[in-house]
């Protein structure tokens, strides 16, 4: 991943800003293009440097107020993303809501890794699901927010130190062979070719599969380059391919929509639970801590990272966009 933030800076200007909606606007078949990138040019520039300056920000403050800062940093972006593809964004009062829901009471001996957020049928959780990763209905109404830290690779030794280990490394952007663990197919309780079946259609064209006690080997026809969506997860900074361990963490999902969804709950822990968010940061009672911690370490950098690069590859053609 490409961490330098050189594709924000370039579509600072309403002349870049106005020329890349453009491209994009045609490119989807927009009759008016030419009217609604002039149109959205500014809304466009401020939604990405707003958001940039909420990450940053939350970069200089205390680690209290960074949930809220990365949250509503995450939120721009993700607007200025869905501008490139919704020109009419927003249609509806409906997609300015969350579109996601947290438990309005805590319980005692309250645990976030074990707390639930409730997927909505509005809001923008569901709208940029659909609008910019084709998902029309996300595989869970309700998830832990463990499991979702679990499918982040850069959280993985978090779990392996506590000798929970809920993802493995299967390959690189820069090699077109994986390689899964052969008891992988124990704990999805599938055969060999069930489990190929099962992965094939996320994945380019498979070239050839050989396989021996320990090793399940896939040559693909490419390399796997644009690792968006899941069940196959991009580690920021080693480019590792992670995938995961446990058949109930198979989810084709964007891990946009998983940092969205943890940054959602810990904006609102950081805003009305305040003695258990104060707690937390003084007392630092339980493994919580770290999590969060890390959490927050790893989404400052990464999300804005990600979102640039789903800038950068909404058109066929990268290479024009900057010329």
């Amino acid at each position: 991943m490409n961490k330098s933030n050189s594709f924000y800076t370039y579509l600072q200007s309403q002349q870049t800003a106005q020329k890349y909606l453009l491209q994009s606007y045609k490119k989807i078949g927009i009759i008016d293009a030419e009217a609604k990138s002039y149109e959205n040019c500014n809304p466009f520039i401020y939604y990405l440097d707003h958001g940039n300056q909420f990450f940053e920000s939350g970069k200089k403050v205390d680690l209290f107020a960074r949930p809220i800062l990365y949250f509503y940093g995450m939120t721009h972006l993700l607007k200025a993303c869905l501008l490139t593809k919704r020109p009419n964004y927003p249609e509806s009062t409906s997609h300015l809501a969350h579109g996601v829901t947290t438990r309005k009471r805590k319980k005692r001996n309250y645990s976030f890794m074990e707390d639930e957020v409730k997927v909505q049928h509005h809001g923008l959780l569901p709208y940029f699901a659909e609008h910019l990763f084709a998902m029309k209905k996300l595989p869970f109404e309700k998830i832990k927010m463990g499991e979702l830290l679990a499918l982040i690779p850069e959280m993985t030794p978090l779990f392996a130190y506590g000798k929970h280990k809920k993802m493995v490394g299967v390959g690189s952007c820069n090699s077109p062979y994986l390689q899964f663990p052969m008891d992988l197919l124990d704990t999805y309780h599938l055969t060999l070719n069930a489990f190929v079946q099962r992965i094939q259609s996320h994945l380019p064209l498979i070239k050839q599969i050989t396989h021996d006690r320990t090793t399940i080997q896939i040559e693909l026809t490419e390399l796997l380059k644009q690792v968006e969506m899941g069940p196959f997860f991009l580690h920021m900074y080693d480019e590792t391919i992670y995938f995961p361990i446990h058949r109930e963490s198979f989810y084709p999902i964007s891990e946009i929509t998983i940092h969205y969804l943890l940054l959602y709950n810990l904006s609102m822990l950081s805003r009305y639970e305040t003695e258990w968010w104060g707690e937390l940061l003084q007392l630092k009672p339980d493994l919580d801590y770290p999590f969060i911690t890390h959490f927050l370490q790893t989404t400052a950098e990464k999300i804005p990272t990600m979102l640039e690069h789903e800038l950068f590859t909404n058109q066929s053609n990268g290479k024009e966009i900057i010329s």
